[in-house]
């Protein structure tokens, strides 16, 4: 059987077996759902492996993907998924507890920083965005990517790939917060959190002293 991988426009594998998406989810991935305050959005969920992993933990969660045969094979595993774009209208913005991007998902888009800016008004003040990055990769990279499974080959769309150095960066010019990398399994997951709401300063009228 030949096996689904993502490759970019220059040739280079950014994963060399895209079957895990298709896996259930590992004991490291599952202790670190664990920790993940909800409820959660799994963004680009595909399969919903990830979903159905936290709905087993007692987590309530959410997957949101593009691709209408991975939202299908989602639902039938039991994982509530929405068809549709992490762009477009999605329930509880803003009060989501943690938004999961795994699997390189944080490439969604071709732009790093505008995905991680829309995650960031999805999540809650102080929400957590979980964002695997690439441990082969340094920097941030943008082009196209398409699947590959032997002589069948997808459309391009746009990708990018970043590394964990670059996570510090992103998440300040996305205006996040960077917690620290944890490693999962030997894939480091950049924690982010989207910065508490800044107490409001007093107006000069309520600072006067009663006449």
């Amino acid at each position: 059987m030949n096996t689904l991988v993502l490759r970019d426009e220059e040739g280079a594998l950014l994963s060399d077996s895209a079957t895990r998406w298709f896996e259930a989810a590992t004991e490291d991935e599952r202790g670190l759902l664990a920790r993940l305050p909800g409820p959660v959005l799994d963004v680009g969920c595909g399969p919903g492996r990830l979903v159905v992993a936290l709905l087993e933990l007692g987590v309530p969660a959410l997957g949101v993907d593009s691709a209408a045969g991975a939202v299908a094979i989602a639902r039938r595993q039991g994982a509530t998924v929405l068809a549709r774009s992490v762009f477009d209208p999605l329930p509880a913005e803003g009060r989501w507890g943690t938004a999961v991007l795994a699997d390189g998902n944080i490439g969604i888009g071709g732009d790093p920083g505008r995905l991680l800016t829309r995650l960031g008004h999805l999540v809650r003040p102080g929400g957590t965005i979980a964002v695997e990055a690439d441990p082969r990769a340094s920097g941030i990279r943008c082009g196209r990517a398409r699947l590959e499974r032997g002589a069948e080959v997808g459309g391009w769309f746009p990708w990018a790939v970043v590394g964990p150095d670059a996570l510090p960066a992103l998440a300040c010019a996305s205006g996040l917060v960077h917690r620290g990398t944890r490693q999962v399994g030997g894939r480091p997951f950049g924690l982010l959190a989207r910065p508490l709401a800044a107490a409001r300063t007093p107006q000069p009228s309520a600072m006067r002293s009663p006449a």
